[in-house]
């Protein structure tokens, strides 16, 4: 199972070119790993105060197939994958709707659960665990197919 987000783009998104503007690539498809979360019951607001846990991006990239404009709708494809106890990466795929199934950027993030005062690595916690389960029986393979 995939996680879809939909979003238009919106013109703080673009750049002077009136394209979106690389980094906000990645913004937008952290708002889909949040909205997953949301969805699956975790509370963003706890999550993202929480004292005893912090899961930061240690890694992210990009690449882009088509331009993406003001008022266009992307769909978001997000599929997480568990590396361990500490640490996942989530695969993306981001759709234009007038292109159908052929992608316009496809990224890649990669975390790591951490304790938010030591900064040592930690095991992530059993919600994390359950939502990363939720996806298991997905293939990232299905991200280069196309």
């Amino acid at each position: 199972m995939s996680f879809y987000y939909i979003r238009i783009v919106h013109f703080q998104d673009t750049d002077a070119a009136g394209v979106v503007y690389f980094a906000n690539v990645l913004a937008m498809c952290h708002e889909a790993y949040e909205a997953s979360l949301v969805e699956f019951g975790i509370n963003m607001k706890v999550f993202f105060s929480n004292q005893e846990m912090a899961i930061p991006i240690i890694h992210a990239n990009v690449d882009f197939r088509r331009p993406m404009f003001c008022g266009d709708e992307l769909t978001i494809e997000l599929i997480p994958k568990s590396w361990g106890d500490d640490e996942f990466e989530i695969s993306y795929q981001v759709f234009l709707k007038e292109t159908g199934d052929k992608w316009a950027a496809r990224a890649f993030t990669k975390h790591v659960c951490i304790h938010p005062q030591s900064r040592n690595r930690q095991k992530l916690s059993d919600e994390m665990r359950r939502w990363l389960l939720s996806f298991s029986s997905l293939e990232l393979n299905k991200f280069y197919e196309k």
